[in-house]
């Protein structure tokens, strides 16, 4: 029963996978093809590609893990293949996390300015320095994962499954080492976007409040594109919100309870990438409606798929191409 279970979410995470990548790899693409039109990035640019290479990175070391384990039945190959491809996962997944709090925070300053003038002078410095950000996220993932090889034990054959390379802490230190892991690349990340969140929903209600005022009601209030990243912004903490839940939950199981049932993990992390990829490409506009116009094209190959077509966004002030004469 349990391989079953196993092999169904192997192959789940097969179809997430190609989503994962598929979105990624098409947001990555994307925004070459802007470098290329503009000759420089913007900050956020940098930010999104480095999400987008690390989502990527993330799923195929993961699903090639999970491939393997499941070839591997009885982990008769050599454990620590299986176990620097798991640190990898645990690294990449640390990056994904920071890499989607920088974006939102980036969003938020953009959006919100703050009265504190020391507080803008930290955004302005933390902001100039974005690139250098980028590269230093992966590299404090991977110093941070690497004391698992010290504190962890290898475990793959526990009473629940059996997984190949598996760290699972089963003393003190490991414990709390496994509760400051959660704490830097789980709950930090995320108390900084609940505080992004909380500041972009008060601009965003203090700003309708003061169109509203000064329209006196004679028309709805409208923020053109800025409503778009902002509903971007806070779709990214709404999904990220979801999966913090989810994933402590099965780390707790993991490390209190010693249930290897890591491929959960993967699972909902791929949820997470795939899910996060598409908010990231609905908030770019030009991705957006370049995406939506491909895949009309492609679904007006098969007739019988036309239901599936998304609606594609017109001018509302465009002229009429014919106009009746009196």
């Amino acid at each position: 029963m349990l391989g079953r279970i196993k092999l169904a979410l192997w192959a789940m995470t097969g179809l997430l996978a190609v989503t994962t990548v598929f979105f990624n790899v098409y947001i990555f693409l994307m925004s070459l093809w802007n470098y290329r039109q503009k000759k420089k990035w913007s900050p956020s640019e940098s930010i999104v590609v480095a999400l987008a290479l690390a989502d990527v990175a993330h799923q195929l070391v993961c699903y090639f893990w999970m491939t393997m384990d499941e070839l591997d039945g009885r982990c008769r190959l050599d454990q620590m293949p299986y176990t620097i491809m798991l640190l990898l996962v645990y690294s990449l997944k640390f990056t994904i996390m920071w890499d989607t709090s920088f974006l939102t925070f980036y969003y938020s300053t953009k959006l919100v300015s703050a009265p504190n003038r020391c507080y803008t002078q930290a955004q302005a410095s933390i902001l100039k320095h974005v690139t250098l950000a980028v590269f230093l996220i992966p590299l404090c993932g991977l110093g941070t994962c690497m004391p698992m090889l010290v504190v962890f034990h290898l475990d793959n054959d526990t009473a629940v499954n059996k997984d190949c390379g598996v760290l699972l802490p089963d003393t003190r230190p490991a414990q709390v080492y496994e509760a400051a892991y959660l704490l830097l690349a789980d709950v930090l990340p995320g108390v900084l976007m609940m505080k992004c969140c909380v500041s972009i929903s008060t601009h965003l209600a203090i700003h309708l409040r003061n169109m509203k005022a000064s329209a006196n009601g004679a028309r709805r209030p409208k923020l053109g594109s800025q409503m778009r990243v902002i509903q971007m912004a806070l779709s990214l903490v709404a999904v990220f919100a979801v999966f913090l839940v989810v994933d402590l939950y099965v780390q707790y199981q993991i490390a209190v309870n010693h249930e290897n049932i890591i491929v959960l993990t993967f699972f909902f992390t791929s949820i997470y990438t795939a899910a996060t990829a598409l908010v990231l490409i609905y908030g770019k506009k030009s991705f957006w409606k370049a995406l939506v116009r491909d895949f009309n094209v492609c679904l007006d190959q098969y007739p019988c798929l036309s239901c599936l077509k998304i609606p594609e966004q017109k001018d509302k002030h465009r002229i009429p191409a014919t106009v009746k004469k009196g």
